[in-house]
């Protein structure tokens, strides 16, 4: 059994252009999807967020009831434990879900930063999907740089943004700002299941790339293991 941390977004709201919070928090079958396939692979789930707080699911993510009623169900999202306290050293694999909400917190949380530093260098499986990548934001190097330059990483496109209707209003656009900080984005088509394996490094691109990080993921995690 290998335990696995999920790094969850503790934002309910997402601080549009013009000041308006956009309610938000995590997406749903970003978290669901990979949790059930890991504990059905017989691995342990933990959860962190920022502070500790719960973390909500965007409301645009359960419009699906069947989908809803999982979230309800991991009481491990209920529990999770404060970033800050975390010690990436204690697991097998490091997980972040999108939604809007890693924009709003994790895009600037150094606790998150330090772990994500730490995750990457350790050669332990770390995936990150959709808007997770702006966590990415936050890590830095001891010069100052960040570890995540050069690999190769995808996300939540500038395209998929503006189909959604929200790349105007936005302060920032993932895509951009990843690009920023020196690294190789990958773009697939627009919602289709897209993923990028780079070292131990695991990107998904948008919700539907969840399933096939996880697998990825869990594939690596058995060449560890081997």
């Amino acid at each position: 059994m290998a335990d696995i941390l999920f790094v969850l977004t503790g934002s309910r709201s997402w601080t549009l252009n013009d000041g308006t919070a956009h309610p938000t928090g995590f997406w749903a079958e970003e978290a669901v999807v990979p949790y059930r396939a890991f504990t059905e692979a017989g691995h342990r789930v933990t959860a962190a967020t920022p502070g500790g707080v719960v973390p909500v699911a965007d409301r645009a993510s359960l419009t699906d009831p069947a989908m809803a009623e999982e979230v309800e169900k991991i009481a491990e999202f209920r529990q999770p434990l404060v970033l800050a306290e975390v010690d990436p050293a204690d697991y097998d694999v490091v997980y972040y879900p999108g939604g809007h909400g890693p924009m709003e917190d994790l895009a600037v949380d150094a606790d998150s930063g330090r772990l994500l530093t730490r995750a990457l260098a350790s050669g332990r499986p770390l995936g990150v999907v959709c808007h997770g990548p702006a966590a990415l934001l936050a890590a830095r190097t001891a010069d100052g740089g960040s570890p995540f330059t050069g690999y190769r990483v995808t996300g939540f496109t500038n395209a998929e943004e503006t189909q959604a209707g929200l790349a105007d209003r936005a302060p920032w656009l993932l895509q951009d700002r990843l690009a920023g900080i020196g690294v190789d984005f990958e773009e697939g088509e627009p919602w289709a299941p897209h993923v990028e394996v780079d070292r131990n490094l695991v990107t998904g691109q948008n919700p539907a790339s969840s399933a096939l990080v996880a697998t990825e993921l869990l594939k690596l995690l058995d060449a560890s293991a081997a």
